[in-house]
């Protein structure tokens, strides 16, 4: 390695795995994607997985500037994949201007992710409120003391904002005005499986008017 301010230089170019731990056929593949995404989600929980219901969104603004951020999916059903966030945010204000959005689930010890490009509408008044009363009081507390994405003089300024959270709410906490959540509706749903050589196995579920189809891509 080189040396650049005392410090050896990263080769990052040099850093390689070769996934060798399954593949993926055509016979593999469930019925429709949600099948397919609950029995892989189901290994990722069997493997011990940290976190496997983390996932990227991605938006983009309307300068066409793409945005990416880690939340938590905390549902999944035939109609889509459910996450729950503060709509002031970014990447509420984003999704309001264009609903079009992308998910990604990186589960690298499986060597597999699984992609999901689709349309977000926000979720019933009732099933943010019934979410966030599931949440613990801290979680909940700290939704009122954070406007997400908005600029802060300090960390301070948020101690002070959560600490009047508290008094405001000795008892119940409501849903703040601007918490809540969205579905996301697949058009595409792509498995990834790692192979030897960059050989990857890549299947999509693409929607159609008459249910789903299945292709397979080029790694």
């Amino acid at each position: 390695m080189e040396q650049r301010d005392g410090q050896e230089r990263l080769e990052l170019a040099s850093l390689r795995e070769d996934y060798s731990r399954a593949g993926l056929e055509e016979g593999d593949l469930a019925p429709d994607p949600f099948a397919m995404f609950d029995r892989w989600m189901r290994e990722a929980l069997g493997a011990g997985l940290y976190e496997p219901n983390a996932m990227v969104v991605a938006t983009v603004d309307p300068d066409g500037q793409p945005a990416a951020r880690m939340v938590l999916l905390k549902g999944v059903s035939p109609d889509g994949f459910v996450f729950f966030t503060n709509t002031g945010s970014r990447k509420g204000a984003e999704l309001a201007a264009n609903p079009r959005c992308g998910l990604l689930f990186p589960w690298h010890p499986l060597e597999r992710q699984v992609r999901v490009d689709g349309m977000a509408e926000p979720l019933p008044e009732e099933a943010v409120a019934a979410y966030f009363a599931s949440r613990p009081r801290a979680s909940r507390l700290g939704a009122w003391a954070s406007h997400q994405s908005s600029v802060v003089r300090g960390r301070d300024e948020l101690v002070a904002a959560y600490a009047a959270a508290e008094s405001r709410f000795p008892d119940e906490v409501p849903v703040p005005d601007e918490w809540g959540g969205y579905l996301v509706r697949p058009e595409a749903v792509e498995f990834w499986q790692g192979r030897p050589g960059r050989m990857h196995d890549r299947l999509v579920y693409r929607r159609t008017d008459h249910g789903w189809r299945t292709e397979r891509l080029a790694p």
